[in-house]
Order: C-alpha cells, then structure tokens, then sequence
C-alpha cells in the first residue's frame, strides 16, 4: 500500500544533513497546486537550519493560501474574509452586518476553529443571542453566519452549511400587515396642518408626499428637484438619504435596480409639488442640486432625525402606531382595493420581487374580499 499523499498547504517531516559549513535542513511541501515540491534552509546549527525551514514553510503556506480559508482557520479571520467579500450593499447594510460581526459573533465564536462550528455550536450561541440583545438580533446573526458558512464550504472548509440546520429562533407571531384607511389619511393629513410644531418642521408637505407615492423616508429625503418634472407630473427616484458611520449624512443611489423608477404623481401631489417650487425659487435653474424637502435650518434631511419628527406628531395626532412604512402599506393596499395588480404595486414601492409587496405590505382582513359575489353560486336556489 502506498504512502497516503500529503495534505494541500502542508509539509512532511524535517530532515536535517550535516555539511562542511553546518547543516542543511528539508522537508517536502505540498502546494495548493497539488505538486509535492522539496523546500530546504542552511544553517551553521541544526537548530538554526530547522528554525530558517520552519518560517520559510510558513512563509511559503501564506503565499499559497492567501486568501483561502481551511478547517483550521479562526472563526474571526473567516469574518472578516467574508465581509471584505460584500458588494453592491447598502451603507446601512454593511454597518449593521460590521455590528453583528464586532458585537456578538466575533466576541462569542471568534476564537473557534472553523471545523468546530457544527450545527449545536451555532444553534446554542444564536439562542444565547436572542436571550441577551432580542430576536432581531439574533436573526440578523443567523443570516451573516449563514453567509460565512457558505463562503467555508466554497473553500471546502466545511462539509455543508451548519446554518441550515439550527433550530427557528422563536418570537411573537408575525402581525399582518396594518394600513391606513381612506378616512384615516384624510383625518391624519387634517391634523398635522393644524399642528404648529409640525407645520414648523415642514411636516405636512412629507406626509402629503408619503401618501401620494409610497416612497421610503430615505428616498423623500434625499429627492432633489432635479429629479422632479412638473410638466409631465412625476419623479424619478433615483437617490436615497441614508447616514453613514464615519462618512456623517449622504445621499446616494438607490441600492438596486427595482429601487430605481419613474412614477406619475396624482394631480394634488403634483400641485403641492409646484407651491413648494415656487416658495423654494421661483427660477428652475435656482433649484437645481435642492432637496425637494430640506431639513428645517436647510440641507438635506436626515431619516432618522425626521422619524423622530414623524413620531411625535403622529403621536399628537392621535396615530401612535403610524410610521412612515405604514404609509407604504396604505399605499400597496389602496392599489390592491382597486384592482391594480400586485406587480403594479410593486414597481411604485420599487420591490423586485412581488412577494415582498404581498406579504408584506398589503393589509389584510378585508371584510369584502369578493368572496361572497363568487359563492353565491352554492346558493340552494340555483
């Protein structure tokens, strides 16, 4: 039976010969190529030959496996190989991720060796997770681990993906999807004019504008009037505003192609859109490079200071549970009430996929579902 074939980025035994000078010392290396190759380093002792072998086998497994990731690897350098692989995410992706990573995988899995993440090792640690910071937490850790896992095993340092067989996290059952009535946006948009704090805060006009399109805060906010064509009564949404850890608040593009659209605005919105142009600079050249709805002492907004806005006059208004994603909802639903297909309503909320748009934002538990027009037919006086 032959001798079994060294393993890839590993070497045989040392072998030391005695010479003239001192010693020379050898060993075979196989490299990730899979040919067996003799490394050797001299020295005046043994020890010093072996030593010089020892950093030049070392040196040499660091060339070849730059970049790749073995059983043997640390948990920590697998993350961080992993999110220096992102790409095409947005800002506020990619520091979430970076806070998972620092605040609860790093710290409770990084010293493991990647063969010792098995399936009990992860499911112990998540649930660890979901006890200490929440469900979300721990969900949003079992999603970056399953990306790390993945990139192991395209590395062929895991058999398959752990991930996939840890238990569910637990949490409350999930609430279908909660939207405004027409009467409820109609009440809502009443209210706010007669908010001071609110009409201060250029509140009125968001909302309005919320209502009418269905964008993301983050899409408001960051829509110049560049992007706004009052003859023809739309907006192109091109932009989001969006803080970002060490770079302060920006505004860049929409993070996907379905996020990118051209959308018609009704005809009270585009009305709103033309008395805001004419306060903001009579001259179209004048508004060129503005936001359409700039922060209260000037400059773009920012999301998460204007939620914060968004929160106390909705609570004033008597609407506590409102959050500008509710008006999203309102919107899918209203298009979903009037027959509009669900790929319509996707492509005004700039989703790529419609099941996220009926899943998610269609509000459900209507009473008149049409159901009943439809069984009349079981009707015993047929």
């Amino acid at each position: 039976m032959g001798r079994p074939s060294l393993a890839l980025g590993t070497s045989g035994a040392i072998r030391c010969y005695r010479l003239d000078s001192g010693y020379r010392a050898r060993a075979l290396h196989r490299d990730f190529d899979g040919r067996v190759r003799a490394v050797e380093r001299r020295g005046k002792t043994k020890a010093a030959a072996e030593a010089a072998l020892k950093l030049a086998l070392r040196d040499r497994a660091g060339v070849s496996t730059r970049g790749h990731i073995t059983a043997d690897s640390r948990i920590s350098a697998l993350a961080d190989a992993w999110y220096a692989g992102l790409r095409d995410l947005a800002p506020t992706t990619m520091e979430a991720y970076r806070l998972r990573l620092d605040r609860q995988i790093v710290p409770g899995l990084g010293e493991l060796r990647i063969r010792e993440l098995t399936a009990g090792v992860l499911d112990r640690h998540l649930n660890l997770v979901a006890d200490t910071h929440g469900v979300a937490v721990a969900r949003m850790c079992r999603s970056v681990l399953s990306g790390m896992c993945t990139l192991a095993a395209r590395h062929d340092a895991l058999i398959h993906n752990p991930v996939r067989s840890v238990a569910p996290l637990g949490g409350k059952a999930k609430k279908a999807p909660r939207a405004l009535t027409v009467s409820q946006l109609r009440q809502l948009r009443a209210a706010l004019t007669y908010d001071n704090r609110a009409v201060a805060r250029d509140l009125p006009d968001l909302v309005d504008f919320l209502m009418a399109t269905g964008l993301r805060i983050g899409e408001a906010c960051g829509l110049a009037w560049d992007a706004v064509d009052l003859t023809a009564g739309t907006i192109a949404v091109r932009a989001t505003a969006v803080r970002v850890g060490g770079e302060g608040l920006v505004v860049k593009q929409t993070k996907t192609d379905a996020g990118a659209r051209t959308l018609l605005l009704s005809d009270w919105c585009s009305t709103m859109l033309r008395q805001r142009a004419a306060r903001a600079a009579p001259d179209e050249q004048d508004r060129i490079g503005r936001p359409v709805f700039p922060a209260p002492l000037g400059g773009w907004r920012d999301p998460s200071n204007t939620q914060a806005d968004l929160r106390d006059a909705l609570t004033a208004a008597g609407f506590d549970w409102v959050t500008s994603h509710v008006f999203r909802k309102s919107v899918a639903t209203l298009m979903d009430q009037a027959g509009l297909s669900s790929r319509a309503a996707a492509d005004q909320l700039g989703h790529a996929n419609t099941s996220m748009t009926t899943d998610v934002y269609f509000g459900r538990k209507v009473a008149a579902t049409g159901a009943a027009a439809v069984l009349e037919v079981l009707s015993h006086d047929g």
